[in-house]
């Protein structure tokens, strides 16, 4: 039966069933062969099949590199932990900030579950038009005290938004977590809000963060196609 019903990598050796384990319950059972879905599950176990899903694993990025600018890859994520425990030992703010999945604003179907003697009805379609705006996460974790803060915005991941997300969690945090500290050192992805190319992100920096209120600020880009 599974041999008609299995698809596979010739290449790699992969293989997959393309039929639930509920329908290849009820082929057996045609057959008088009495199983349930359960059993089936445990029967493809045995034969090596599990249940498997899409994993990121496949670097693109990485082999384009040549041998000198993985060097220099490795000299940037040395530099950066170096610098780390700088800031550490002089117990100074370490903090890492990114943008997250943006989620649209309404009646709109999610991955959560809970516990319910009816089901929640939503729209059928996750369109753009439907929603009454989109929520823009902007998370700064603290890496000094392991306390994480997120921040919601409504209009655009801009340079500028991530930058008063940042001097908001001072204002209203981080100088009240660590007011004897006069440095900061963020950690951040290239791309994004917070650019390494970004002029407005570097202005905002310099005009919001070190002008008034008077941090030396140090930011550290990941390289490109590294993520946190």
């Amino acid at each position: 039966m599974m041999e008609n019903e299995t698809a596979g990598d010739p290449m790699t050796g992969l293989k997959w069933t393309k039929k639930t384990t509920q329908k290849l319950s009820d082929e057996l059972n045609l057959i008088e062969i009495k199983v349930c879905k359960n059993t089936v599950g445990t029967l493809l176990k045995e034969m090596k099949f599990l249940l498997r899903f899409n994993c990121k694993k496949n670097s693109n990025g990485d082999k384009k590199l040549t041998a000198k600018e993985n060097k220099d890859r490795d000299k940037q994520f040395t530099y950066i932990e170096e610098l780390r425990s700088i800031f550490a030992n002089e117990n100074d703010v370490i903090i890492s900030v990114d943008t997250k999945k943006k989620e649209l604003i309404g009646n709109f179907k999610n991955n959560g579950k809970v516990w319910s003697d009816k089901e929640i009805p939503v729209n059928d379609h996750d369109f753009p038009s439907y929603a009454n705006g989109k929520a823009i996460p902007y998370s700064i974790y603290n890496m000094t005290l392991n306390r994480g803060t997120v921040f919601v915005g409504t209009t655009h991941d801009t340079p500028r938004f991530a930058v008063d997300c940042i001097e908001k969690w001072w204002q209203k945090e981080g100088r009240i977590l660590h007011p004897s500290s006069r440095k900061l050192l963020i950690f951040a992805d290239s791309g994004g809000s917070n650019s390494s190319r970004s002029r407005v992100w570097k202005y905002d920096i310099q005009a919001k963060l070190c002008d008034k209120h008077g941090l030396i600020t140090t930011v550290c880009h990941y390289p490109p196609g590294a993520s946190k």
